[in-house]
């Protein structure tokens, strides 16, 4: 672990982490679920907004508007139990119509789990068949970890909406842990730039594989001939 890394609470770790994959609106009902968030949330005002709404399936309809209007992942704060209950509706939605989500739900403190207390519910079940993936972020240390794969999943391949639970006690822990990159989109094939770029590589380097560079520059040519509209008669190879 690096040692000028600053100790933060479990609150101020997610909404860094937020800041950190570039998110500048987020939506939600207040709850006392996720009091350590809002205080993080609160701290970066400047640079993200918190969008207070009075119903969880109003706020989940904001967010789910705005992912598919800008293509980045919708971010959605509700409490537990009825909040996230309430807050289904918009994520459901965003299922069906492949629309980029991040949704984070308080949940009961680990020590209370399993117990029916304070309106837990286990959102495995609840929101499984309605997201990408589901998971719920027990270990301070990890927020990061967990926050950078659920914007990677809701954007990647067919997009839809992620679910992170998150227990009270792991917001009010403390570490000292680094930020994460910001996500990208993976692609299930190599972009025209990646392509390009490996033809600049291989035409430099000192031993490169004749046919392998003879037959890729002929696809590199032939893909450049499409872009501009040329579309030659196909011939058996």
């Amino acid at each position: 672990m690096k040692s000028d890394l600053k100790t933060r609470h479990g609150g101020k770790i997610l909404a860094d982490a937020l800041a950190a994959q570039g998110v500048r609106l987020a939506f939600g009902v207040p709850g006392e679920s996720y009091l350590p968030v809002l205080d993080g949330l609160y701290d970066l005002r400047e640079q993200l907004r918190f969008i207070v709404c009075r119903q969880e399936g109003g706020a989940s309809y904001m967010a789910e508007a705005y992912g598919k209007l800008t293509g980045e992942p919708g971010v959605l704060f509700v409490t537990r139990g009825p909040g996230a209950s309430n807050g289904a509706i918009g994520v459901h939605t965003g299922f069906q119509d492949s629309t980029p989500m991040v949704v984070f739900i308080g949940q009961v403190p680990n020590e209370f789990a399993e117990r029916e207390a304070f309106q837990e519910i286990d959102y495995r079940r609840m929101y499984g068949q309605m997201a990408k993936w589901v998971a719920q972020i027990d270990r301070v240390e990890r927020i990061p970890e967990y926050v950078s794969r659920a914007f990677h999943t809701a954007v990647a391949g067919r997009p839809g909406p992620v679910v992170l639970a998150l227990p009270e006690d792991a917001l009010y822990a403390e570490a000292a842990v680094a930020d994460v990159r910001r996500h990208h989109v993976v692609r299930p094939a190599p972009a025209p730039s990646a392509l390009h770029e490996l033809k600049t590589l291989l035409e430099a380097a000192q031993r490169p594989t004749g046919k392998v560079l003879t037959r890729f520059t002929a696809s590199c040519t032939r893909f450049d001939n499409l872009a501009a509209g040329d579309y030659p008669e196909l011939e058996d190879e």
